[in-house]
């Protein structure tokens, strides 16, 4: 259980909307975002991949299934979320999958109307992750981009799943319900996941007080950009591709 004087944050840069109606252009430095939390996901300039962050280390799964130790601070991000690991829940799980994720486990621990991060370890039996391809200007929409992303699969494959929770409420800020990614062990596999099973997980959940939502405020294409609303949740829905 939380602590009752210990407040977590969620700290998101730029917002899934924008990306969706194709502001793509990195708007904070992977040396900024490292300021605010250890741990977390996103994607960098022109949607060039994936990106997995775990314990200050940054990850990015390229369209050809390889997998780069991003060491330059500099390079720039569009659309990421990171926070700080603590008061953390260890949980095990058996038999595990999206549907279980999104069925008894997000009863089990109320997720309904808050943010969250899970992380989970061990060994996956099977594993599918998309990778988003670099971008050039003109940048397409996000949904553009989603109908041709390449996909990879492995099977029985060490390593960890990272990511969060966000109430549907939120689903234009960020992806309504789970947001997640994963790396194997290896640092050899990595992508925006998609389909997994596993007979035995175990990690932690972490509950947040906060969302701390920045806004690239010095970059003229998100603040004119347009979204339109009306096609906005479904098309969100089909380019995360782990709605089910």
């Amino acid at each position: 259980m939380k602590g009752n004087d210990l407040i977590s944050t969620l700290y998101e840069h730029g917002t899934l909307a924008s990306l969706m109606a194709g502001n793509m252009d990195g708007t904070i430095t992977v040396a900024d975002l490292l300021k605010h939390g250890s741990t977390g996901i996103g994607t960098f300039n022109g949607l060039d991949g994936e990106v997995i962050i775990l314990d200050g280390e940054v990850y990015q799964a390229v369209s050809d299934g390889h997998v780069n130790h991003m060491t330059d601070r500099q390079a720039k991000m569009p659309f990421a979320s990171v926070h700080t690991p603590e008061d953390l829940e260890k949980i095990e799980l058996s038999n595990v999958d999206f549907t279980a994720l999104n069925g008894d486990f997000a009863e089990k621990h109320a997720l309904k109307n808050i943010f969250a991060a899970l992380r989970l370890k061990g060994n996956f039996n099977h594993v599918k992750v998309r990778i988003a391809p670099k971008q050039e200007k003109p940048y397409p929409s996000l949904l553009e981009v989603a109908k041709g992303q390449p996909t990879f699969t492995n099977d029985n494959v060490t390593g960890t799943i990272i990511g969060y929770y966000a109430p549907e409420i939120f689903g234009s800020v960020t992806a309504a319900g789970w947001h997640l990614h994963f790396i194997s062990d290896d640092r050899q596999f990595a992508g925006h996941l998609l389909e997994f099973n596993a007979d035995q997980l175990t990690g932690d959940l972490q509950i947040f007080d906060n969302l701390q939502q920045h806004m690239p405020i010095n970059d003229q294409a998100f603040r004119q950009g347009e979204v339109d609303m009306g096609i906005l949740r479904d098309s969100i829905a089909q380019s995360e591709g782990n709605n089910d």
